[in-house]
């Protein structure tokens, strides 16, 4: 089986804390910067994670402020 993508797993990660309910909605998420020192990856990957939890509606971006945690639906 191949390995995850380095997205795929901080994709998988935010998320977790986003359900976690550790990152609240409205609240900002690290800078790019702060999640490629994080987590080792490079700008590309941090945005393909944020591109692919945007497309999920957990995460929304605001310009001129960054990403936000989105208004998550009740189940």
């Amino acid at each position: 089986m191949p390995a995850k993508p380095k997205w795929a797993k901080l994709a998988a990660h935010v998320r977790a804390r986003i359900e976690s309910g550790e990152w609240a909605p409205g609240e900002k998420l690290p800078s790019t910067a702060q999640l490629k020192q994080e987590h080792g990856g490079s700008q590309t990957v941090v945005r393909q994670a944020i591109l692919v939890l945007q497309t999920q509606g957990f995460v929304e971006g605001v310009h001129g402020i960054g990403v936000l945690v989105a208004e998550q639906p009740d189940p």
